[in-house]
């Protein structure tokens, strides 16, 4: 069992002269001194509940390390393994079970860095403290309830009966015509008069304390991150403006309506050209990254910059 809940099954497995290594970002491995023979089945479970591949396979002196991604953890082995596959009707047989791991634990996770053409390239840890709080919908709520207000313009006016154009002379005697009495013609009971109580240019912002912000924006990127939707590319840097690359790539993706892209700093213009005529992709800078955009989105794709800058942001002291 890993430091972060990745578990590895092993079944009558014979070890000689090796030990177990738990780093401390949860990911479990064997290294053997002598030989490592592995007889019958080998089963890995990610973080997500999805079960690998599984291997019979025989090393020497080798490593195997456990990588994550999304979800799916898979062996990978050392230019010194020898790799044979076990029988299909072996895998079929063995049950998957799911996970121990339980969300909001604050506990690091490991994510795999990919790019648009889906090239492995490496892994990545994430904070616990920002990618895995406890989802809170109040704390949600209250957040996106005040940046849709404070992003309003409020440039709303209507004109009182000073500022409406008409003459100020009284419209007939006070007495003898049998009408109501009247002083001017600007009043509210008048066509082109004057609207009454009507709204006047003000800011429809509401306070909201910076840590309670700071918490809407961690449990957002928590609730992509244990939903499988949150995936990290090294790089957003195109090679063309076409937008044909950035649409493939989406159609590829399962259960994939609309994607935000988020870059470390400035976007790439052959990125933004790419995105501009597709309605279901966005891009933003990490600066930018707010709880409504996320929610909009059902697909979060962030760069390693912007992970960086993001738990930067999040662990910089809040100024009182």
């Amino acid at each position: 069992m890993g430091l972060r809940g990745f578990r590895v099954l092993r079944n009558s497995a014979q070890l000689c002269s090796s030990k177990f290594i738990r780093s401390s970002r949860g990911v479990s491995c064997v290294e053997s001194s002598l030989l490592l023979q592995l007889h019958g089945e080998t089963s890995i479970y990610g973080h997500q509940g999805f079960c690998s591949t599984k291997y019979t396979a025989t090393t020497t002196n080798g490593m195997w390390p456990l990588i994550s991604a999304r979800g799916l953890c898979s062996f990978v082995p050392t230019p010194q393994t020898d790799l044979v596959i076990s029988p299909s009707e072996i895998l079929a047989a063995q049950a998957a079970y799911a996970a121990q791991r339980v969300q909001g634990k604050l506990q690091d996770l490991a994510l795999r860095v990919t790019n648009m053409r889906n090239e492995d390239k490496g892994m990545i840890v994430l904070a616990g403290d920002v990618f895995d709080v406890p989802i809170r919908k109040d704390i949600i709520h209250r957040v996106v309830r005040w940046q849709l207000a404070k992003r309003r313009q409020g440039t709303h006016s209507t004109k009182t009966i000073s500022e409406v154009s008409g003459t100020g002379r009284k419209p007939w005697p006070q007495k003898g015509t049998g009408k109501a009495r009247h002083g001017t013609l600007r009043g509210p009971q008048f066509r082109h008069g004057a609207t009454m109580h009507g709204p006047k240019p003000r800011s429809h912002a509401i306070k909201l304390q910076k840590k309670v912000r700071r918490l809407g924006l961690k449990i957002a990127l928590s609730a992509r991150a244990a939903e499988g939707k949150l995936m990290v590319f090294d790089t957003l840097n195109l090679a063309t403006h076409k937008t044909k690359q950035v649409a493939d790539y989406v159609s590829k993706l399962e259960n994939c309506k609309k994607i935000l892209l988020v870059a470390g700093g400035p976007v790439n213009k052959k990125l933004a050209l790419a995105t501009q005529n597709l309605h279901y992709a966005n891009v933003l800078p990490s600066i930018g990254l707010n709880v409504y955009s996320i929610l909009q989105h059902d697909t979060l794709v962030m760069t390693v910059d912007a992970v960086n800058r993001i738990v930067e942001r999040m662990h910089t002291p809040i100024n009182r």
